[in-house]
């Protein structure tokens, strides 16, 4: 077993030999540079993504399903040109139909209307829902409250807008009870939502920039021609497989769909994003690996070939340290803790220049860098300059004394 004298006589040494040639050692790193930058940047992008994906999953609510005339992800989009709208009226026959909800909600919605009050204006999405929402989105308005069945039913002009909407237009007002203009209409705020920031890094599809109107108003200004999508949240404690299935049952005889024919609808749930997302991160951590290992491979050859060339330099060093006493495991350890404090130093070097990239790219794609991906990183900093310096260390360790003293 090494001695703590040798441990720190070993890197005392080592860093004694990386001082002394100071270009040569960073120059070597470049691999190991480049292999921590791509590393950590995936890391981080992935870790990033992750994050942005559950907060935004959250905010579509627990368990929901959602039925549409367009499918998320996966189908074809030239044959859902094709179908039937999907309807107000089919939301209300489902909702006596299917006994298993606990909301059956429809939602009709629009995009980038401008909302105005004063002489301020922003532009976001506006939705048409019924109280229920509340119980499928599982958020309810951080000031003032959602419109209650009366004001959805008799299609009142009241809305609940999103925190930007609400910053933007109001700054230091208070939204609740004023009118604002959506697509030149009026309507009293009642409700603003909390904050939710990005929905999976856009704020298009966040409720931060949207506002939600009853129903009945909505179709009446922007027009009942179009295609509603409807949120179904089953009850706790049923069986959701089942209840899907029936769900889907129920739908397909409200839309007319023969025995035997494929759906006319998309059913739509949240493991859809996360199955996309699994699938981009498969494909990021494939091109990652990749150009991470031939990075790692170059950086550890670098290393190998430079540590023995540090072997053949410090031939006589090794002959004078053996020959007073110094043991094969000493001069083993000496060059292997070289090669990891090598490496190791390209992989800060490394983080240094990851930091602010990801700093850069988080204003485009979500990111983030926890601790754990500082210590991967180094971790295979180390890894990769214990496996480079192992066969220069086992020959310098290996020398002979005299004929190590000799050499010229």
């Amino acid at each position: 077993m090494l001695r703590l004298h040798d441990f720190k006589e070993g890197i005392r040494i080592a860093l004694t030999a990386i001082g002394a040639n100071k270009m040569r050692s960073v120059l070597t790193t470049l691999g190991i540079v480049i292999g921590v930058v791509v590393v950590t940047l995936m890391a981080t992008v992935i870790e990033g993504l992750g994050g942005a994906l559950d907060k935004s999953i959250s905010s579509l609510g627990t368990d929901v399903y959602y039925l549409s005339k367009w499918d998320w992800f996966g189908g074809e989009w030239w044959k859902a040109r094709n179908r039937k709208d999907v309807t107000v009226e089919q939301a209300e026959r489902l909702r006596d139909k299917f006994q298993l909800a606990e909301a059956v909600v429809p939602v009709a919605s629009t995009w980038q209307r401008t909302m105005k009050y004063k002489n301020r204006s922003v532009k976001g999405n506006v939705n048409g829902t019924d109280p229920t929402y509340e119980i499928t989105s599982g958020v309810v308005p951080e000031d003032g409250r959602f419109f209650n069945l009366y004001e959805s039913n008799s299609g009142r002009p009241v809305c609940v807008i999103g925190y930007d909407v609400a910053k933007n237009l109001f700054e230091r007002e208070d939204p609740i009870g004023k009118t604002i203009k959506i697509s030149g209409y009026s309507y009293r705020v009642i409700g603003v939502f909390e904050k939710e920031g990005d929905f999976l890094g856009t704020s298009m599809f966040s409720k931060d920039t949207q506002a939600f109107i009853p129903l009945p108003n909505f179709l009446k200004i922007f027009g009942t021609n179009r295609s509603i999508d409807i949120h179904v949240k089953m009850w706790e404690g049923v069986d959701k497989e089942s209840a899907k299935e029936e769900m889907i049952g129920a739908f397909r005889e409200i839309r007319g769909v023969p025995p035997g024919e494929e759906n006319d609808f998309g059913v739509n749930t949240q493991d859809f994003l996360k199955q996309v997302f699994d699938g981009v991160v498969s494909t990021i951590g494939i091109v990652g690996f990749l150009i991470t290992s031939l990075s790692l491979l170059v950086g550890g050859v670098g290393i190998m070939n430079i540590m023995f060339v540090s072997v053949k330099e410090r031939t006589k060093e090794i002959g004078t340290r053996k020959a007073l006493g110094a043991k094969r495991r000493s001069i083993l350890f000496q060059f292997l803790i070289e090669a990891a404090t090598i490496c190791m130093m390209g992989g800060l070097l490394g983080l240094a220049i990851s930091w602010p990239l990801s700093l850069i790219i988080d204003e485009v794609l979500p990111s983030s860098m926890p601790l754990w991906v500082v210590g991967l990183s180094l971790s295979i900093s180390i890894a990769v300059g214990l496996i480079s310096g192992i066969v220069p260390a086992y020959t310098a360790a290996k020398m002979n004394p005299v004929d190590a003293l000799r050499y010229e």
